[in-house]
């Protein structure tokens, strides 16, 4: 898994040579990141793995974690919640959590809760079987879950017709056409 990671992200960590030090080799540089995350370690000891992280996530985003971009996408993932949890016509489980974090320089109260401590909000967006599909991390810590999910990219999108939703249908039993739709699922009420 190594030598595959390596392989994909490789040219985006190699730094350029320069007069003032040799760069490490990308080989080395990942093992560090590695090193540092699989087992949980303090921010302050993972600050030089961040430019390998951002690296694999590039890499890796749209592969593991692939936003339905065709109304079949669309529809694979409606009729899981469907099959799953009785919920037909259902895109997506949207919930907001916040993120413990180390207060960044000179951003005051920015990142302090309600509940008294400094995070970010990630916002996310999970398929039937819990599988993200999208995801956005840095929200304003003050703002509600509605109020993240309307400031969001992936709304916007949702309502430009950017994301190929399917044509509302009519559901069993029933006469009308019914939109597709997200839902928000709050994990204590799981």
């Amino acid at each position: 898994m190594f030598d595959e990671i390596l392989a994909r992200v490789g040219q985006r960590i190699t730094k350029q040579r320069n007069n003032y030090r040799l760069p490490f080799e990308p080989g080395m540089k990942l093992s560090i990141a590695l090193r540092h995350l699989v087992p949980g370690s303090k921010y302050r000891d993972m600050r030089f793995g961040w430019r390998v992280c951002r690296a694999v996530i590039d890499e890796y985003a749209d592969e593991v974690m692939p936003l339905p971009t065709t109304a079949a996408d669309c529809t694979r993932i409606a009729d899981g919640f469907r099959d799953s949890w009785n919920i037909p016509h259902t895109l997506g489980a949207n919930d907001g959590e916040h993120i413990a974090c180390k207060c960044p320089p000179r951003s005051g109260s920015t990142y302090f809760n309600y509940k008294k401590y400094l995070t970010v909000v990630l916002l996310a967006l999970k398929d039937f079987d819990y599988k993200f599909v999208w995801a956005d991390i840095g929200g304003r810590v003050a703002a509600s879950d509605a109020q993240l999910w309307n400031e969001s990219d992936l709304k916007a999108a949702a309502e430009n017709g950017d994301l190929n939703l399917p044509e509302p249908e009519v559901l069993p039993h029933d006469s009308e056409d019914v939109p597709y739709f997200f839902i928000v699922v709050h994990e204590d009420q799981c």
